[in-house]
C-alpha cells in the first residue's frame, strides 16, 4: 500500500509491500503517485516470480561473458584486475553471492561495505563499488532481473586523502644499484628490465602498463614523442600522444637499440605483473619503506612543474581534470617549497 503526505520541500511517498518499504520524496503529489505505482508494482513483481531466481554469482558470471571479456580484447590488465575483484567478492561474502539476485538490498550492501571498510581504505570499498553497481543497470535495463537497484541508497564512504608519499633520489639510486642497472649498458635482465622501466617512468610520468607497451613503432625519437593508443582513459579522452625530455630520449634510444640488436619491436620483454614482483622484490632488498612503483607518476610530474606550466603538464601526464593532478600528483613538500622562496 502507497502513503503520501505532504512534507517541507514536496510530497512524500511510503511504500509498504511484501514485506518491503521503500520511501521517497517528490516535488509534485503527481509525481509521488507515479513513483508510488511504480515501486509497487516493481516489489510486487519481485514477489509473484516474474524475475527469475538467479543469484548474484549467476549475475557476476554473466556480467563476466558479457562486459569484462570485451574489456580484456582492449585492456587485458584491466579486465584481469576486475576478475580478481570479482573473485575474492563471490569468495569473501558466500552468503551475498547466494542471495537471489532482486532480493539483495541496501542493508545487504551496507554490511558488505562496513566489513570492507575494516579492512581496506575508503577509496577501495569507492573503487569495488564503482565495478559491482553496472550490474544491477545492465541487470534491470536488459536482463529483466530485478526491478530497482539496492545501490541507490547507499551511503557511500567518504574518500580518504590523497597519497602524499615522495620520492628521494638517495632512493632511486640505491633501487638501480641493487637492480643491476648500468648506466652505459641496456638491461640484459628481467629484474634489470623492471628497474629500468622504473628510471623511465620518473622521466616520463607514463603508467606501468603504458610504458611497458612503448616500442620502435610506436616511439619516435626524432620528435620526442610516444604515440600511445591504447591507455587507461582512452574511451573517454581518446588517443594520446605523449611528449617527452630530452633525458627521457637518451633512456629510450637505449632501449630502441637494443631492441634493434634483438631483432624485436617492442622495448620491454617483461608484462606489467612480472615487473610488479620483480620491482618489489629489489624495493624489499634495499629496505625501502612505503614506496610503491606507481609513486613514480607523481614524482615525475612533481619535478617536471619546476619546469613546465600547469598546461603541459597536463599535455603530458594526459589529465583532463587539472584538480585531480594538482590535488593526487603534485607531492612536493612544504619543506622543498619553502626553500625556493
Amino acid at each position: 500500500m502507497a502513503y503520501l503526505r505532504k512534507v517541507k520541500n514536496g510530497w512524500r511517498a511510503e511504500v509498504e509491500r511484501a514485506g518491503q518499504r521503500v520511501s521517497a520524496t517528490r516535488a509534485t503529489k503527481a509525481e509521488a503517485q507515479a513513483w508510488a505505482l511504480a515501486e509497487e508494482a516493481a516489489i510486487l513483481a519481485g514477489s509473484r516470480g516474474e524475475y527469475p531466481r538467479k543469484t548474484l554469482a549467476d549475475a557476476v558470471e554473466r556480467y563476466r561473458r558479457e562486459v569484462t571479456d570485451l574489456k580484456a580484447k582492449r585492456s587485458p590488465a584491466v579486465a584481469k584486475a576486475d576478475n580478481l575483484r570479482f573473485d575474492a567478492w563471490l569468495r569473501n561474502f558466500p552468503d551475498l553471492a547466494a542471495k537471489v539476485f532482486h532480493e539483495i538490498t541496501t542493508d545487504d550492501l551496507a554490511r558488505w561495505r562496513d566489513k570492507r571498510l575494516q579492512v581496506v581504505s575508503e577509496s577501495s570499498v569507492l573503487r569495488e563499488a564503482q565495478q559491482f553497481r553496472p550490474i544491477w543497470g545492465l541487470a534491470i535495463d536488459e536482463w529483466g532481473w530485478a526491478g530497482k537497484s539496492p545501490w541507490t541508497k547507499l551511503r557511500k564512504p567518504r574518500k580518504g586523502h590523497a597519497r602524499r608519499r615522495s620520492t628521494m633520489w638517495q632512493e632511486v639510486r640505491r633501487l638501480l644499484r641493487s637492480g643491476g642497472y648500468t648506466t652505459l649498458l641496456p638491461p640484459q635482465t628481467p629484474q634489470q628490465e623492471a628497474v629500468w622501466a622504473y628510471l623511465v617512468a620518473l622521466h616520463t610520468s607514463l603508467r606501468s602498463g603504458e610504458l611497458l607497451r612503448m616500442s620502435r613503432s610506436t616511439v619516435d625519437l626524432r620528435t620526442r614523442v610516444y604515440h600511445l593508443p591504447r591507455h587507461k582513459t582512452d574511451r573517454t579522452a581518446g588517443e594520446r600522444n605523449v611528449p617527452f625530455t630530452p633525458r627521457a630520449a637518451r633512456l629510450l634510444r637505449r632501449l630502441d637499440a637494443a631492441a634493434e640488436a634483438a631483432g624485436r619491436d617492442a622495448y620491454f620483454t617483461i608484462s606489467d605483473q612480472s615487473r610488479d614482483v620483480l620491482w618489489r622484490k629489489v624495493r624489499d632488498r634495499v629496505m625501502i619503506a612505503g614506496l610503491h612503483f606507481h609513486d613514480s607518476r607523481a614524482a615525475a610530474l612533481t619535478w617536471l612543474s619546476k619546469r613546465y606550466d600547469v598546461m603541459t603538464l597536463a599535455k603530458i601526464s594526459g589529465h583532463v581534470d587539472i584538480n585531480e593532478l594538482f590535488n593526487t600528483y603534485y607531492r612536493e613538500s612544504e619543506r622543498d617549497i619553502a626553500a625556493r622562496l
